[in-house]
């Protein structure tokens, strides 16, 4: 039996991962900010799971709750997925939107790292293991009013690159999944047209075969990643006057 442990398991990405992956028989860590949803998901899946009602912003806590995983299976876990994460508009120089710049870079890059920490070391030992990062399509380049979460998911994505180098001997693989329009409670209110736009358990069952072959990057649905390689060859000038005044998520936390 796989254990997983997965942050961000009570909404969006996370919940469909951790359907897909007790649906393949996996014992999980199911963490998330509202208990109750995490234990009207345990109770709803087939299996025995843990809930940890946590912030992942917490390390102290966050570390607590990934050590009881480990120890309850007595230091074997084979994937541990980062997916908490936010999003929402931010504007440098308005007033409130540093705060959400920092929320959003701690939620959604620095408790990726709180999250690996932990487990690298059985891993190591074990010589197995996938932790994954979610990074985004959005973090390929930089898009107007969404500084936060494009500088975010790039530093996440650039973050598994430097960490899969780190572990490239060691039989850990690290796999960062970048999705393009996903449909979750994420981006049900964007207020402009999403292209290929994917249910999220669909999403979670391409998620789930790139895990398990261990591959290094990759993006979903495939139509997006050809949309990103695109976005990276245009010259500064030639993206700037395409994207310049594209659709913008609203602000709201900082607001």
């Amino acid at each position: 039996m796989k254990r997983v442990f997965i942050t961000g398991a009570s909404s969006g990405l996370g919940l469909a991962l951790a359907k897909r992956y007790a649906a393949d028989g996996a014992s999980l860590g199911l963490v998330g900010r509202r208990g109750h949803l995490l234990r009207e998901l345990a109770d709803s899946l087939p299996g025995q799971h843990r809930c940890y009602a946590l912030d992942v912003r917490d390390r102290d806590i966050l570390h607590a709750a990934a050590h009881d995983f480990i120890a309850r299976g007595e230091g074997r876990v084979d994937a541990v997925i980062a997916s908490a994460g936010i999003s929402t508009g931010t504007v440098t120089g308005e007033t409130g939107d540093y705060a959400v710049f920092e929320s959003i870079v701690q939620t959604n890059l620095l408790a990726t790292v709180a999250t690996f920490e932990p487990f690298v070391a059985p891993m190591r030992a074990a010589g197995a293991g996938r932790l994954v990062g979610l990074a985004s399509v959005a973090g390929v380049r930089g898009l107007p009013g969404a500084g936060a979460y494009s500088a975010s998911k790039a530093a996440v994505a650039v973050y598994c690159e430097s960490l899969r180098l780190e572990l490239a001997d060691s039989g850990v693989r690290v796999v960062t999944i970048a999705p393009g329009y996903i449909d979750t409670p994420m981006t049900q209110h964007n207020p402009y047209r999403m292209p290929f736009l994917m249910p999220a358990d669909a999403f979670a069952d391409k998620a789930h075969a790139a895990i398990e072959r261990g591959v290094s990057y990759t993006v979903i649905p495939w139509q997006m990643g050809v949309v990103a390689k695109i976005m990276r060859l245009l010259p500064d000038a030639v993206y700037d006057r395409l994207a310049r005044n594209a659709p913008r998520k609203p602000r709201s936390m900082g607001s």
